[in-house]
């Protein structure tokens, strides 16, 4: 679902995890103004935000505060996707060290958000995950391209993520890339948040390209 809905969907639904009031308030007024309708869902710690996806299982996104209470890292960004595989996890936080992405994504994250972000940035960021993407900020993905691009080297995948990244290169989608390989949803969305990181890609589009560029499967 993305943020310009039309009447006939369903008001876009996020529940959104921060113990700062403020920056909560901040947020939720500014997807109410991007979109009539939509619906934040706040929470000030994981515990809650795990419940609200309970008690709201037609949530569209969660966006989680790498450093509330309860989340202890990457660890909580894995509880959340664990717990609910088909909700998409994004990560807000003040701190921007590639270490912190990296870990968020590897943790099954599908996008990452500085807190520092602007409205924009913001919007696309959502935009894009819940369209089947992965956001990294724009900084870190220029800064990994320049540096592969300066020394090529194998790009590491697991022997599955060859496989979803294969299905995903001629064009399938993620419900599609379920049925051939017969796994969750939720699997596939992990398999290509690791692929979209490993080809330092920030959509399908581009890790297709880069699937060619760097001939995988030649």
């Amino acid at each position: 679902m993305s943020i310009n809905n039309t009447a006939a969907l369903p008001a876009l639904k996020i529940i959104l995890a921060d113990d700062h009031a403020l920056f909560r308030g901040g947020f939720a007024l500014l997807f109410k103004q991007l979109e009539a309708g939509a619906l934040v869902l706040e929470a000030d710690n994981l515990a809650q935000a795990l419940q609200l996806a309970t008690l709201h299982p037609d949530a569209d996104l969660m966006l989680l505060d790498l450093n509330m209470p309860g989340m202890n890292g990457p660890a909580g960004i894995r509880q959340a996707v664990e717990a609910y595989p088909h909700l998409p996890v994004i990560v807000l936080s003040a701190s921007e060290t590639r270490d912190s992405v990296h870990d968020a994504i590897a943790a099954g994250a599908l996008g990452f958000i500085p807190k520092s972000a602007s409205a924009a940035v913001m919007q696309s960021a959502v935009r894009l995950v819940l369209s089947g993407g992965v956001y990294l900020p724009a900084q870190l993905v220029m800064m990994e391209s320049a540096e592969h691009h300066g020394h090529e080297e194998p790009v590491k995948l697991t022997e599955r993520q060859r496989d979803v990244l294969r299905l995903l290169a001629e064009g399938m989608s993620n419900k599609q890339i379920c049925r051939e390989l017969d796994l969750g949803e939720g699997t596939i969305k992990v398999h290509i948040a690791a692929i979209f990181r490993a080809l330092n890609v920030g959509n399908r589009t581009e890790a297709a390209n880069a699937t060619r560029r760097l001939g995988i499967f030649d």
